[in-house]
């Protein structure tokens, strides 16, 4: 990978400045948001390959080109390796994001114009579970339902409610700003109620459920789980929709020919061996850090009466009200932060009365600060650092002398992938 980032170097100095750029930024700061990770080594490996160069259009023994024998076979180890991971009946690797999956499983199994039972987004939800400005929500007809915003808990009687009146095709749940486990138990008896297919998507918690420190839906009887491969389950960008047996056929025919053309070979290698490394022991270690350092670095904020949506955590994410807590919005957050090498993202709250560029909140996550080996201890001093630049945010002197700190910190804890 050094020699062909020489290569570059040689042919476009200003792209190759950009990514040594890059480079530094991730060593010199700590990464925050919850959606981002460091990959491992060998997933930037496999995604530099000479998988890069090859179309494969199709699925394993059923190609519209030659000379598959190997992308046949690393597709099949990526399946393979999903299904047991996950405990599924069936793994499709191919969606080339985790918008085109979830798109895959409602053009796959529904019709335009079907009832969908989902999370808003202003209470956690993402965008494809059915915001008015998405296409997905343009399509289909999604109900959304939202939680309490004095703890963050569900309504499952409302819930329940709402689905006998509305009479969805399909039940999701799943988040990507909800600091809280799921209880799958409740959804799936909602869906079965109703006659509904359940679907969870998992996006932000694949990894931890991969690694046993968060519950997995198919233990509970769900027919779909989706999640994206980039986030706390450390491999390269992409999707993947994992099955009942029932919905095979159905959900392979959406993601190919239905919605997208050729996979990313490179991407699916690079799954392959992610896969691999979160069945080991180590992986488990450290989703079970992860969750540790998400709930440390919870109490420091509660200690410090900072406002936590849903007052506290269950997984590997916060989200702080911080117009409540410091009297400054969630995009003035995230602009403070930046300027001492802390990276986080402004994020809307329950019934958010700003709009989503200058929300109420911001969202932090550990899974990132995890990979480079910080613990509880660096949590406490992480947690102290942002409490005490938002209670500042204009006193250069202060942040001036965190950014020093922060940049003598992460000396200590080399970023995976990195030449140090």
């Amino acid at each position: 990978m050094r020699e062909n980032l020489e290569s570059l170097r040689n042919s476009d100095e200003e792209l190759y400045a950009s990514i040594t750029n890059e480079e530094q930024r991730q060593r010199d700061g700590i990464e925050l948001i919850p959606s981002e990770n460091y990959a491992f080594p060998e997933v930037l490996a496999a995604l530099g390959s000479v998988f890069t160069n090859k179309y494969s259009e199709g699925y394993p023994g059923r190609r519209y080109y030659g000379g598959q024998e190997n992308t046949d076979y690393i597709e099949n180890l990526a399946r393979e390796r999903a299904k047991s991971l996950f405990k599924c009946d069936h793994a499709n690797v191919q969606p080339l994001s985790g918008s085109g999956m979830n798109q895959a499983v409602y053009l796959g199994l529904l019709n335009p114009g079907d009832t969908i039972l989902a999370m808003d987004l202003s209470h956690g939800g993402h965008l494809t579970h059915g915001a008015p400005v998405s296409h997905m929500g343009k399509l289909f007809n999604f109900v959304r339902y939202v939680t309490d915003p004095s703890d963050g808990s569900f309504d499952f009687d409302q819930i329940l409610k709402d689905a006998k009146e509305c009479r969805p095709k399909l039940v999701l749940c799943g988040y990507t700003s909800y600091p809280r486990d799921i209880d799958y138990e409740r959804f799936k008896a909602i869906a079965d109620e109703v006659g509904a297919i359940s679907m969870t998507d998992a996006s932000h918690f694949g990894g931890l459920i991969a690694g046993e420190a968060m519950a997995n839906p198919f233990d509970y009887g769900f027919d779909i789980v989706t999640t994206t491969t980039h986030k706390s389950l450390r491999g390269p960008r992409g999707g993947m929709i994992l099955c009942k047996e029932d919905y095979a056929a159905k959900i392979d025919k959406s993601v190919f020919p239905g919605l997208q053309g050729g996979p990313h070979m490179n991407a699916v290698a690079a799954l392959a061996v992610t896969l691999k490394l979160a069945a080991l022991p180590d992986f488990k270690r450290y989703a079970d850090k992860v969750l540790k350092n998400s709930k440390t670095l919870a109490n420091v904020f509660i200690k410090s009466d900072t406002k936590l949506i849903t007052g506290g955590t269950d997984n590997h994410m916060l989200v702080i009200d911080t117009l409540k807590s410091y009297g400054i919005d969630g995009r003035m957050a995230e602009e403070t932060l930046d300027k001492v090498n802390i990276t986080t993202n402004k994020q809307i709250i329950p019934d958010d009365p700003n709009p989503p560029l200058r929300p109420s909140g911001i969202r932090i996550g550990t899974p990132a600060a995890t990979s480079r080996g910080m613990r509880e201890s660096d949590m406490e001093r992480l947690g102290a650092w942002i409490d005490q630049c938002l209670r500042a945010p204009d006193d250069k002197a202060c942040l001036q002398k965190v950014k020093k700190e922060v940049v003598d910190f992460c000396l200590q804890f080399p970023v995976p992938g990195l030449a140090s």
